[in-house]
């Protein structure tokens, strides 16, 4: 299953400070998924100004549950750094399935 992730960081004056902290882990981790075969394509949001506000992610897993999975150890989850998040399933026409 296909789904497109999108994460809105916080927007309190700590927001750029937490993704930074944890960003190093979350880049490993999506290799690490990138190399399962999970990662279609993902990437950083950025507002009008430049600056990061969130990330897009679209994934393949085989169900929701496993999904659900990954987001629980996902380092902008447990970081607190997404605040906001939506999820539908899609259907990817072009690009890597």
């Amino acid at each position: 299953m296909q789904f497109i992730i999108f994460a809105y960081d916080g927007t309190d004056k700590d927001a750029l400070s937490r993704r930074m902290s944890v960003r190093a882990q979350h880049l490993e981790n999506i290799e690490k998924l990138n190399e399962e075969g999970h990662v279609i394509c993902a990437g950083g949001m950025t507002g009008a100004d430049g600056n990061l506000m969130g990330s897009f992610l679209v994934m393949d897993f085989d169900s929701e549950d496993d999904l659900n999975e990954y987001l629980k150890t996902e380092p902008y989850m447990t970081g607190d750094v997404w605040k906001d998040i939506s999820i539908e399933d899609c259907n990817v026409l072009y690009g890597r399935k």
